[in-house]
């Protein structure tokens, strides 16, 4: 009998860590937009810091000064285009702009980190796509993807945000991020990964109300896998939260006319612009007009040099269109060949 009793207790045992282990098996998939947004306290919003990525100008190089150094007449922009600025405040709810750029939040390497993105056209039914930094989705010295992603759409409107439940749109959780291996595969960063430094999270059910598509709620903004001649007239939008511009609460723009960067061969963007840590990520766009709805991404915030006020940017090509394909269809984290 008391073998009996012995044997029914181990098997109840049994039976009850199987189903624990069944549960708790599920929960993590179950409860990742739950134990995203929990960790995002107030505290943890409050002190994340902007993240910035600088290259050093090399000793020497071939050629002359920097042409970006000597004064030059710039073309006439188009009549519909934003006038030129190093850094501005975009005004408050003029057009998509306003609406489909957000403020990136992430933790990695133990601390939680600043970024900024913006909602991409895509033709998914179920899920939509956001484009930032390489450098805000993927840790290169770890060689790990970041965690706990949130996108904040219109994060401008709500300067006192230090909640989810207080924002414009709710905040939104990736649930895959894509990043180019010519990025990834590099130690740190440095100029051959600023040629890569793009990534494309991928964002299902969020929101307030577990909508089911971020540009159905707030739009987006197609995207140009090819580049662009030197005087493009180009805009650029960030967070930028570091410096001046601390803590971060407004969307800032620059307007100006492309350059590339002497200092990398020409192989990125170069734009007039005074941004700072925060802005990674944020996009440019090109046919970019004063009412904010229209444009085309075309580069994003990328690094900086010191003592140059200017923006770099990573020049789009078939790498970007293969991590922009790879997130289209991703159910998890990518490195793309």
């Amino acid at each position: 009998m008391r073998r009996s009793i012995a044997l029914a207790g181990a098997l109840a045992l049994l039976i009850a860590a199987s189903v624990a282990s069944t549960a708790n098996a599920a929960e993590p998939n179950k409860s990742h937009h739950d134990r995203v947004l929990a960790y995002w306290t107030a505290e943890r919003i409050k002190s994340a810091k902007p993240l910035d990525k600088h290259l050093t100008k090399p000793s020497s190089r071939p050629g002359a000064l920097d042409p970006a150094s000597k004064p030059v007449k710039p073309a006439p922009p188009p009549p519909t285009s934003v006038p030129s600025t190093t850094g501005k405040q975009w005004p408050n709810g003029v057009g998509t702009i306003y609406k489909a750029t957000g403020r990136v939040l992430f933790t990695m390497n133990g601390g939680n980190w600043i970024c900024s993105g913006s909602v991409v056209n895509d033709a998914l039914s179920s899920a939509s796509i956001v484009l930032s930094a390489g450098h805000c989705a993927f840790d290169q010295a770890n060689h790990v993807f970041v965690t706990n992603w949130i996108f904040i759409p219109e994060f401008d409107s709500h300067p006192s945000l230090w909640d989810c439940t207080t924002t414009a749109y709710g905040c939104w959780v990736a649930d895959s991020l894509n990043v180019s291996a010519g990025f990834a595969n590099q130690g740190g960063f440095n100029t051959t990964a600023a040629q890569y430094d793009w990534s494309f999270a991928v964002l299902h059910g969020g929101g307030f109300t577990g909508a089911a598509q971020l540009d159905a709620t707030v739009g987006s903004f197609p995207i140009a896998f090819k580049g662009y001649s030197s005087s493009t007239q180009t805009v650029a939008f960030g967070y930028p939260a570091g410096g001046k511009y601390s803590p971060g609460n407004e969307l800032v723009y620059c307007s100006g006319s492309l350059g590339t960067d002497f200092y990398n061969l020409g192989r990125t963007y170069r734009l007039g612009c005074d941004m700072t840590g925060g802005s990674s990520g944020g996009p440019w766009l090109t046919g970019f007009a004063t009412n904010g709805n229209s444009g085309t991404l075309s580069s994003l915030n990328s690094y900086t040099y010191s003592g140059i006020t200017a923006m770099y940017g990573p020049k789009f090509n078939s790498g970007t269109q293969a991590a922009y394909n790879a997130a289209t269809t991703a159910t998890g984290n990518n490195i793309v060949p």
